[in-house]
């Protein structure tokens, strides 16, 4: 007997626990079956693999099954032993039609199949029509389709499957009844592969079980396609590290090898883990998928407290690098993982791209993460020719980010005096310790936000916060109500005071005390070690000394992002 592959063996045949992650649909239609409320057309949604065809062919049968007997009628639960319904699972049933618009698109197939339809039933109770990938029609098909399925015969009955319905003119939208069915949850495949393993006699390791169901991304015809490549990989129980080589993916310890090495700012012990990642051929572009999906678990850890769950093997390693990165730093480093996902195909291959974004990583982490002292330049300065030597480009510190000074640079100036104007704020147990951090982080817009950036902390007892404003068109009562939504959705509950301070200044006590006076200060600071770095280059000292020139200030300007 040949062998079926598990996609087709364990396909559901009812509306019971098979059918993964479409409860909403699966309740939608069993209550319309029992109780005869039943539309003439159904449209299915949804990407590859999630159950669009199984749906259609379970609704078919529901429709037409006549029980153990052959005494019964319309069904939720199909019996699956009579003629009608071991048909239907046979791909024989007449009076059920299965059609491909991707290779029947055209006017003349849909007319053919329209001309069909008004023919009574040959074997069942209902003609189904079911057409796949529907959104391939033509417009001519479409129109033509359009009154029949409007007004279709008693005895006829429309379901339609699409990955697009984008494409699907809103004039058929509008006749049929949607069902937009959702990608399978990670966590649920695993539990089903995990089911119909045991139910093969084919042992598994619950974590190979999961990257299986990670690398599906949502669909279980995919998965149970490489539960069986896995199989024959295998040659017996489904171990993680088979998987993880059968897929291409790298295991979690590289990559936390790699932000260990980013946090200690270990170039050396950087490259290390990149060659060996290259000798294992690892697929970079899963790898940055998965660092990305890394550092997401460490700004959860960081920003919701026992998010990391005991099951997770590496659990302990992400609630470390939770502690040696800052939240900003974590959002840094994801944004620079996505940017590198994004030019991996314009790279002169993948290893270079992959390490590339790493090298990108190391540039921007900041050197109080390695110790009190910056770390040396990766590569030496370039020997300069006397001729044709144009200003170099200067990094420049971006907000609440700063960069370290490069050792052939002059160190930044120090920071502008400031003067106090205000006490120091009073905290309770649980305050906010950095108020004009989170205020930019914030997710406010308009008024809301200028409160949220231009207000400074007086006092946080953990339950109401006390901010002060110099502007008395920020503290209405609608903007404080935002300013306490935003907070509760960012972990805060708390009741804000808002005080008006007249007196307030753009200077404080010790630093910026609001998020807008941060930010006035960093680009103040900026912009002076710009200066200074262009100043003080040898390049440009080289320049001066042979030509006599002198730099213009005002013409000095950061590098564009990218440059």
């Amino acid at each position: 007997m040949s062998y079926q592959v598990l996609a087709r063996k364990w396909r559901p045949k009812s509306f019971g626990a098979g059918l993964v992650g479409q409860e909403h649909v699966v309740r939608a239609l069993s209550h319309a079956l029992a109780s005869g409320r039943l539309h003439h057309a159904y449209l299915f949604t949804g990407t590859r693999g999630v159950g669009k065809t199984t749906l259609s062919r379970i609704l078919a049968k529901a429709l037409n099954c006549t029980g153990p007997d052959g005494q019964g009628g319309i069904t939720a639960e199909p019996c699956g032993v009579c003629a009608s319904c071991k048909a239907i699972d046979a791909g024989r049933f007449i009076d059920y039609v299965e059609m491909d618009a991707a290779s029947n698109r055209g006017v003349d197939e849909m007319t053919t199949l329209l001309e069909r339809a008004v023919y009574a039933p040959t074997a069942g109770r209902y003609k189904v029509y079911m057409i796949d990938e529907v959104h391939m029609l033509t417009n001519h098909a479409f129109n033509a389709m359009l009154k029949t399925l409007e007004e279709p015969p008693e005895h006829m009955k429309f379901i339609l499957a699409t990955t697009d319905p984008q494409k699907i003119p809103v004039t058929v939208l509008s006749r049929c009844l949607q069902f937009s069915l959702k990608q399978m949850p990670a966590g649920a495949t695993a539990e089903h592969l995990g089911r119909v393993l045991g139910e093969e006699g084919i042992e598994a390791e619950p974590f190979a079980l999961s990257l299986i169901a990670r690398a599906a991304h949502g669909s279980m015809r995919d998965a149970l396609s490489l539960t069986d490549q896995a199989i024959a990989f295998c040659a017996g129980p489904i171990t993680a590290a088979a998987v993880r080589e059968m897929l291409g993916a790298v295991d979690t310890g590289h990559l936390v090898a790699l932000l260990d090495a980013l946090a200690a700012r270990d170039a050396e012990r950087l490259g290390r883990e990149l060659e060996q990642m290259s000798v294992r051929s690892i697929g970079f572009e899963a790898a940055l998928s998965d660092l990305a999906a890394l550092l997401h678990r460490i700004a959860l850890a960081q920003s919701i407290p026992g998010s990391a769950h005991d099951d997770i093997a590496d659990q302990q390693d992400v609630l470390r690098l939770a502690a040696a990165f800052g939240p900003d730093e974590v959002q840094l480093l994801y944004g620079i993982a996505l940017k590198g996902l994004q030019e991996l195909s314009w790279a002169p291959d993948p290893a270079t791209g992959f390490s590339m974004t790493l090298l990108r990583m190391l540039a921007f982490v900041p050197a109080a993460l390695a110790g009190e002292q910056p770390s040396k330049p990766l590569l030496a300065p370039r020997p300069v020719s006397r001729l044709s030597v144009p200003v170099p480009a200067v990094p420049v510190a971006r907000p609440s980010i700063p960069h370290p000074v490069p050792a052939h640079r002059s160190p930044a100036p120090p920071e502008p005096a400031v003067r106090a104007t205000r006490p120091a704020p009073q905290s309770g147990p649980d305050a906010i310790s950095d108020w004009p951090g989170l205020a930019g982080r914030l997710p406010l817009t308009g008024i809301a936000q200028q409160l949220a950036l231009q207000s400074a902390l007086i006092a946080d007892d953990g339950e109401s916060l006390a901010l002060s404003v110099a502007a008395r068109g920020l503290s209405s009562s609608v903007t404080i109500g935002k300013l306490e939504q935003a907070l509760a959705s960012s972990g805060y509950r708390r009741k804000v005071e808002v005080r008006l301070d007249e007196q307030a200044s753009t200077e404080a006590a010790e630093g910026p005390v609001t998020a807008h006076q941060r930010m006035e200060l960093e680009r103040t600071v900026a912009r002076q070690a710009l200066e200074s770095a262009v100043q003080n280059d040898p390049v440009v000292r080289e320049i001066q000394d042979l030509f006599g020139a002198s730099v213009i200030s005002s013409s000095i300007r950061a590098p564009e992002a990218g440059a």
